[in-house]
């Protein structure tokens, strides 16, 4: 995160991630943003990439977390996360995959089983999606399926 003297905020986001939400929209995956900050610039990239859950200002990511998927029917085992500081960690702990980026702290890339090769908003989230679509055998149905490819069956 960036300021001017003016102190407008600049946040650095990378728009290959983009494909990342893309590939969950695709696979009727809903995709949340949990953070603890309170920006217009998250709720703008948010509009934008159409995510379908923004909660900011989260003190307690873990009954945030929880209370979404349930209110989705949906157990945290079967939640996948990324997260990169000390307000992630518990949640990190009870999801059913968990990923850190590149540049997250070592004490908390030890609560994961994922870490990206690439840095947080340099790529890291939809490395991280890759990662686990790949591990379910659904990487190519989707890259052709949002790249316009018809599959040869």
């Amino acid at each position: 995160m960036y300021y001017d003297q003016e102190g407008n905020e600049w946040k650095k986001f990378n728009t290959s991630d983009s494909a990342g939400v893309l590939f969950l929209h695709l696979l009727k995956i809903p995709v949340a943003i949990i953070t603890g900050e309170t920006t217009e610039i998250v709720k703008r990239r948010a509009d934008k990439l159409k995510i379908d859950y923004l909660i900011q200002g989260a003190k307690d990511k873990l009954s945030i977390a929880a209370n979404l998927a349930e209110s989705l029917g949906i157990p945290l085992a079967e939640v996948a996360y990324i997260g990169d500081d000390l307000g992630d960690v518990t949640l990190l702990k009870k999801v059913g995959i968990s990923g850190a980026p590149a540049n997250a702290p070592e004490y908390i890339k030890k609560h994961v089983q994922h870490v990206t090769k690439l840095k947080g908003g340099e790529g890291a989230f939809r490395e991280f999606v890759e990662i686990i679509l790949n591990k379910c055998g659904k990487l190519d149905q989707v890259v052709n399926q949002a790249s316009g490819v018809e599959e040869e069956n």
